[in-house]
């Protein structure tokens, strides 16, 4: 598979951002976002005003595109980078014929909520795409770090590993380095459930607990997220891998983490809604404990530690009971 494709990326925040910072290392990029006043800002000085703004944008290198269309069609591969919850509206009117022959990669660490599906089964579901032209990016990697050109890991997850390859080699930089993985829908989930798990600890933090209880936390953390991608996608993972743990590890202690900040919020005290207005970006684990516990419905998973997140997120459960409960059930 040629290597000279044109890479569209979708989204304005801060993923997104770090997305074509990295991109436009090796390759000249399309940049859909909604906010013309946002797009005429990068333009004119060359950073986002919003999200992740120390990352220097190079106007030579990047186009920005206010029509989702235009981009779509002037682009091999599309990298979606919009946070799981709009997902489905910003897709809902575009035409299927001209998605049926891109490069899907979604960089949505979330879960559709309106259908309750991981954003590759998304696409597969609206679009009728194969999962061979469907691919997924996960870390661990935060945003704020790759603005600062600190050395990250990203994996490229896709059941055509010749797809992962070709997009592994645009993202290698001297500060990027990638690997590759056919367990696409497992990495995809796992990268849900450590949102999840994330929230957990921040909870854990903003109670007071100290790192030795947190520790067996992430411990059990890793244990459920096992028995959750053995039940539900089976295959031969190494589960302690960097796609797996490595991602969980980061966005459970990282003080970047914007799942672990929003858990933290709720221990010390924060309502749902005091907690989301406090921070400038999504918490993606939010929506996908409810998602996730919706889904676990079928399946049966023993998994006390996603039950106690959703327990406290939507049914206003007091966080300090819920916690002590939980570590009753921790080895």
């Amino acid at each position: 598979m040629e290597n000279n494709k044109n890479i569209g990326v979708i989204g304005g925040g801060s993923w997104a951002t770090a997305i074509v910072k990295i991109l436009q290392e090796n390759n000249c990029v399309f940049w859909w976002m909604r906010s013309i006043d946002q797009a005429q800002h990068i333009e004119q000085y060359k950073h986002n005003p919003k999200y992740l703004s120390s990352a220097v944008i190079d106007s030579s290198k990047v186009s920005i595109i206010n029509d989702l269309t235009t981009l779509i069609n002037r682009s091999d591969i599309l990298i979606v980078a919009v946070p799981s919850e709009f997902i489905h509206d910003t897709f809902l009117n575009i035409d299927k014929k001209i998605i049926s022959k891109k490069i899907i990669v979604s960089a949505v660490k979330g879960i559709v909520p309106q259908l309750n599906l991981l954003p590759a089964l998304y696409f597969n579901n609206q679009f009728n795409l194969s999962n061979n032209s469907i691919a997924i990016v996960s870390g661990p990697c935060h945003a704020e770090e790759v603005a600062m050109e600190k050395l990250s890991y990203l994996t490229f997850a896709c059941e055509n590993i010749t797809v992962a390859k070709l997009l592994a080699n645009q993202f290698n930089t001297k500060y990027i380095r990638s690997y590759v993985s056919e367990d696409m829908l497992g990495i995809e989930l796992s990268a849900v459930l450590k949102n999840v798990y994330a929230i957990s600890a921040g909870i854990c933090h903003g109670l007071g607990y100290g790192d030795n209880f947190i520790a067996v936390l992430i411990s059990n953390c890793i244990k459920e997220l096992e028995v959750f991608l053995t039940q539900l996608y089976p295959t031969n993972r190494k589960i302690n891998s960097t796609a797996y743990l490595g991602d969980l590890l980061v966005t459970s202690y990282s003080l970047h983490s914007r799942n672990r900040r929003f858990g933290n919020l709720i221990g010390r005290g924060y309502s749902v809604k005091a907690a989301k207005n406090e921070m400038n970006m999504i918490a993606e684990g939010y929506h996908a404990s409810k998602c996730i516990y919706d889904l676990n419905k079928s399946y049966k998973v023993n998994a006390p530690i996603v039950n106690a997140v959703y327990q406290i997120l939507h049914n206003s459960n007091k966080p300090k009971k819920v916690i002590k409960d939980l570590s009753e059930l921790m080895s």
